[in-house]
């Protein structure tokens, strides 16, 4: 099974970038659809709520994998960006997809990352916001609902995405 989650992921991966991706021109959601609610632990064991966030920030769902060389080099932009996104209010959730805890507390303490990352061990999260590859992002407002899916973070663009 998580061999096999693994290949899907890879695959989806490449196919999405071999479309070249124009994503950030086609990505912004045009009907708003509700985000899909979860509950998952962090690397702590603590447990982090969706709901927690409804009606008081705006959320960054980033979903990433160890394996994937463009989710490296997102997850670095994203530990840099880290403080001027909470000093704007907004919440990011690095959720790994898939690969046991260990392996992603070593791949944490190796880059050093300084962010709140999610435990997604089966992928049903994954699989609820329909994701086809990593790196994703699902931005979601404050009401809750989802503005904007990309492969690329939306930098120039999030704080306007985010008032939606």
């Amino acid at each position: 099974m998580k061999h096999s989650l693994k290949l899907l992921f890879l695959f989806t991966f490449f196919f999405s970038f071999l479309l070249g991706c124009k994503a950030e021109e086609k990505a912004e959601v045009k009907e708003l659809t509700l985000a899909p609610s979860f509950e998952l632990k962090d690397t702590q064991q603590n447990k982090i709520s969706l709901n927690n966030y409804k009606g008081k920030k705006g959320v960054i769902l980033f979903f990433w994998t160890t394996w994937c060389p463009f989710c490296r080099n997102e997850l670095s932009a994203l530990n840099d960006a880290s403080k001027e996104l909470v000093k704007d209010s907004l919440i990011l959730l690095a959720i790994n997809v898939g690969e046991p805890e260990y392996k992603v507390n070593n791949f944490i303490k190796s880059r050093k990352l300084n962010l709140m990352i999610l435990l997604d061990r089966d992928g049903e999260v994954a699989d609820s916001y329909g994701l086809l590859g990593v790196p994703s992002y699902f931005l979601i407002n404050k009401q809750g609902r989802v503005v904007f899916t990309s492969n690329h973070y939306p930098k120039e663009k999030i704080k306007e995405l985010l008032l939606k």
